[in-house]
């Protein structure tokens, strides 16, 4: 748990980095044998791309940092649980293990990542944790959309 708090810190500075772009504050960063080997922020509004979000990215680069599209004995840290898009390609990277803050109400009611698994009885087994560091995740989202209704952000 410990390590998932220091994980999940790197992640949630992401985020903050993420908001000075403009973009929603998401962070990811994917940790091998306790080592950061690809970190992302969401990009999809300053890189005009649907799929630039930081999970996605995250992926991409690890990919290419192990040489392989698939991400096995490897943890994911996100500081908001995947939406449908980024929880298939989590699903396809064959990540280990995924560690998420807050919940995407957004998307939850046509399907978080663990309906996704559900759904299509999928036969790799990832393990999820949950609610690490909430109160701080939640914060920042809050911050960022309460500032944006004001158009405090563009």
């Amino acid at each position: 748990m410990k390590n998932d708090i220091y994980w999940m810190n790197y992640a949630l500075n992401l985020s903050k980095l993420a908001i000075k772009s403009g973009e929603i504050p998401v962070g990811a960063v994917i940790v091998k044998n306790n080592k950061i080997i690809s970190e992302g922020k969401n990009n999809s509004i300053k890189k005009n791309d649907p799929t630039g979000h930081a999970e996605i990215i995250a992926l991409r680069k690890a990919g290419k940092f192990l040489k392989n599209y698939r991400l096995l004995n490897t943890t994911m840290y996100v500081t908001l649980e995947p939406c449908i898009m980024c929880s298939g390609a989590i699903i396809i990277s064959r990540i280990n293990r995924l560690v998420y803050s807050i919940n995407n109400n957004k998307y939850y009611k046509i399907g978080s990542f663990i309906d996704l698994l559900g759904i299509y009885n999928i036969n790799y087994c990832i393990k999820i944790n949950s609610g690490v560091l909430v109160k701080e995740c939640t914060s920042v989202i809050k911050t960022f959309f309460s500032l944006k209704r004001r158009n405090k952000i563009h």
